[in-house]
């Protein structure tokens, strides 16, 4: 017994020590510009050996020379309320929560009358960009219950740690446009040859649309669903509020 107390000890000194640690990482991220993320780290190592060679492109920016177009779009289509929320936005994780039920209640229909063109429902998320940001810059890709919990304390330790508008910069500045593609310098200059401070509303929307599948939407650059939602987005810009 002495012995299983004395791991359970270790092993909680052990996530405390871990928790410490990303807690002080993300106190210097308000005057340090990361240098990359976990996922990056991960997409990097993916990328060299699937590929035999590295592709990556990205160039840190400061949120004064990213286009208000691109904020507003980003915010527009990925989180609405980002500037008055706690970090959770508890109405679109209820709304995507209700979407996915009736996704897969439809799905388990169809499979049960048409096995053969039974596909997988589309699931949604109600991850806020202070979610994503924390999930993308400290945490790995597993889906698990633990893995969540971890991400929502890392989200609140991010709300009360740095501005808003220093979290949007950190989000703009490294997430995936593409594979090898990061940040929004060079998404802009991969997609369209301008720097991100010269991107237009109807530009900034077409990037901000990529974001749940940056690759595949990097593959389909004609996709009519990108070319509609896009108009959506730039619809909606108009009433997104900047940090």
């Amino acid at each position: 017994m002495k012995a299983v107390f004395r791991w359970i000890v270790l092993a909680l000194l052990a996530s405390i020590a871990l928790e410490l640690f990303f807690i002080g990482r993300i106190a210097l991220m308000a005057v340090v510009d990361p240098e990359s993320t976990t996922f990056q780290r991960s997409e990097a190592w993916r990328i060299a050996n699937e590929r035999d060679r590295l592709r990556w492109t990205q160039r840190w920016v400061p949120y004064e020379e990213i286009s208000d177009n691109l904020k507003r779009a980003v915010i527009a289509s990925e989180d609405g309320s980002f500037v008055t929320h706690d970090g959770v936005d508890w109405d679109a994780i209820e709304k995507a929560w209700a979407k996915n039920t009736k996704a897969e209640e439809l799905a388990a229909k169809r499979a049960q009358f048409a096995p053969s063109r039974a596909k997988p429902p589309k699931i949604i998320g109600g991850s806020t960009i202070t979610q994503q940001l924390a999930k993308n810059l400290l945490l790995s890709g597993e889906r698990n219950l633990l893995r969540k919990g971890q991400e929502l304390v890392l989200t609140m330790v991010l709300e009360h740690t740095l501005t808003k508008q220093r979290i949007l910069e950190i989000y703009l500045n490294n997430v995936e446009w593409g594979e090898g593609v990061f940040g929004a310098e060079a998404a802009a200059k991969h997609y369209f040859r301008k720097p991100a401070s010269k991107l237009t509303a109807y530009e900034a929307a077409r990037l901000a649309v990529m974001l749940p599948q940056p690759k595949r939407f990097e593959k389909m650059p004609a996709s009519s669903y990108l070319a509609g939602r896009t108009s959506t987005i730039v619809a909606r810009m108009r009433d997104a509020e900047l940090p």
